[in-house]
């Protein structure tokens, strides 16, 4: 089995055309210059991407996700954003078996997030032999977030694409040094969260 994450996150880039300054007085006249239109799309994108690095604008993720992949079925628990931090966990099932273990994290950086994550076997053995795979946000709209691996392992990139409130698409590209690209993607659906025992009202008592 591949080594791979299955989640991923990903960001839709703002591109900005910008055309060539000629007849710099009759732009002028028309109210807007070139340079101008130029600052104002640059100020846009940045303004586009510190949004899009707040780690609070993950916090949908939050709660419990199931997808299939062929006969597997993966199962995810996010934690909503505290302290700079989402936590999260994942296994894949395959015949009642338990196949790997994920523990994974967004972490909030000065100007961006970081994916972090780990493989385990059920008896918690790290596949892992180096640190933790690390995946930083690139770009980001309210849709799709994604995350790229420039530094160690795999994948290269993940890909989030939000559907609905309950429903994602996760994509993970595995680009290995020969050979052509592995992609494992799943759609995952919320869970929600069968009523506990004190969830529940109690009955009248009977006189």
């Amino acid at each position: 089995m591949n080594r791979y994450a299955v989640i991923g996150l990903a960001i839709c880039t703002v591109v900005v055309s910008l055309l060539p300054v000629a007849h710099a007085k009759k732009q002028s006249s028309a109210g807007s210059t070139p340079s101008r239109r130029e600052a104002q799309a640059a100020q846009a994108a940045a303004s586009t991407q510190s949004s899009a690095s707040n780690l609070d604008n993950f916090a949908w993720l939050a709660g419990r996700w199931q997808g299939d992949w062929g006969p597997r079925t993966a199962e995810q628990v996010w934690m909503a954003p505290k302290a700079g931090l989402m936590l999260g966990t994942f296994r894949l099932i395959e015949d009642d078996k338990t196949l790997v273990i994920e523990l994974f994290t967004l972490l909030q950086k000065p100007d961006s997030i970081e994916f972090r994550f780990r493989h385990f076997t059920p008896e918690l053995v790290n596949w892992e032999k180096s640190d933790a795979t690390i995946l930083t946000l690139e770009r980001a709209d309210p849709k799709k977030m994604v995350f790229v691996n420039a530094v160690n392992g795999q994948p290269k990139h993940a890909i989030l694409t939000r559907v609905d409130d309950d429903t994602y698409v996760s994509r993970s590209e595995i680009v290995p040094d020969s050979g052509d690209m592995q992609v494992v993607e799943i759609t995952y659906h919320r869970q929600k969260q069968a009523p506990g025992p004190s969830n529940q009202k109690p009955h009248p008592a009977k006189h």
